[in-house]
């Protein structure tokens, strides 16, 4: 299993606290809202393509609500690959934070 980017990292934490709400325009606003960054979507559907080529996220096609137009929203869900890919990530992250001495956060 390959070790995530942060920018994936980021991606699969909102997909995962979205639960099905998970598509890209509020994926991008919980990004945003977990960690002060602000993603262009160019930036966010590339990775979630790259996550979808991992086999990290499956994508479906939602419904056109008929008060909203335009096309289908697409939503987003972790495999169980890309859980067990955050989860080590997560893993890793820890044990490298639980390493350093207390008096670096001074």
């Amino acid at each position: 299993m390959k070790e995530l980017t942060l920018l994936e990292q980021m991606i699969l934490a909102a997909i995962i606290s979205l639960e099905e709400n998970a598509y890209g325009v509020s994926i991008r606003k919980k990004v945003e809202k977990l960690t002060g960054k602000r993603l262009m979507y160019g930036t966010l559907y590339n990775a979630l393509d790259q996550l979808l080529r991992k086999g990290y996220v499956t994508k479906t096609k939602g419904t056109t609500s008929t008060g909203r137009g335009g096309r289908p929203r697409i939503y987003y869900a972790l495999t169980l690959a890309g859980k067990k890919s955050l989860r080590t990530s997560y893993d890793l992250q820890q044990a490298i934070w639980n390493s350093i001495p207390r008096f670096l956060g001074d």
